[in-house]
């Protein structure tokens, strides 16, 4: 049964992280890891999104995680959003 911080239950329809680890998680913090890790669908929210337009040799989770200002700043070579220098 979920309580008033959304414990209890994991709102996660795919994850990496254990069952017991996810329901004893606040929903807030569920929705805060990269859908890559621990997928609620909530990543087009919060803005955790990829940038990248081509190839990336920096794992999904990283670059979900990453702000896009940081993601951006990466060459091309090897995290290709497009940039240019």
């Amino acid at each position: 049964m979920q309580n008033e911080r959304g414990q209890g239950v994991s709102h996660a329809t795919d994850s990496s992280v254990p069952g017991k680890i996810q329901e004893k998680a606040p929903a807030k913090l569920e929705h805060e890891l990269p859908d890559s890790v621990h997928d609620t669908g909530s990543n087009k929210q919060t803005g955790k999104v990829s940038h990248a337009v081509g190839d990336s040799k920096v794992p999904q989770a990283l670059q979900e995680a990453l702000p896009e200002k940081v993601e951006r700043a990466v060459p091309n070579a090897i995290h290709d959003t497009g940039s240019k220098k």
